[in-house]
């Protein structure tokens, strides 16, 4: 499984959730390798590959992600929990 640790949005404002985020951070769970993805890589890997992607939240607990697709077209990434879309990927840290 692998594990998203942080992401890059445009401009670096995490507080803005109409920028969308252009990069994550990862780490794969399973063999330790880690990695910097575009979000419609990331999105293509869940999506058309059926990777297994996850965060932890603020709390420990683990978050999975999924893929959705904007009014407009855009396709994203965003975390899913407790039944709810939440946006624990905002709250990681810019990657370095």
């Amino acid at each position: 499984m692998v594990r998203i640790t942080c992401i890059t949005k445009q401009g670096g404002y995490h507080e803005d959730p109409h920028h969308a985020i252009e990069k994550v951070g990862w780490i794969d769970e399973s063999d330790g390798q880690r990695g910097i993805s575009t979000r419609l890589q990331m999105y293509d890997f869940i999506e058309n590959k059926k990777g297994a992607v996850y965060v932890k939240d603020q709390s420990g607990n683990t978050v999975y992600v999924g893929t959705a697709i904007s009014a407009h077209g855009t396709k994203y990434i965003r975390t899913y929990a407790d039944k709810v879309w939440t946006n624990n990927l905002l709250a990681l840290s810019e990657c370095s």
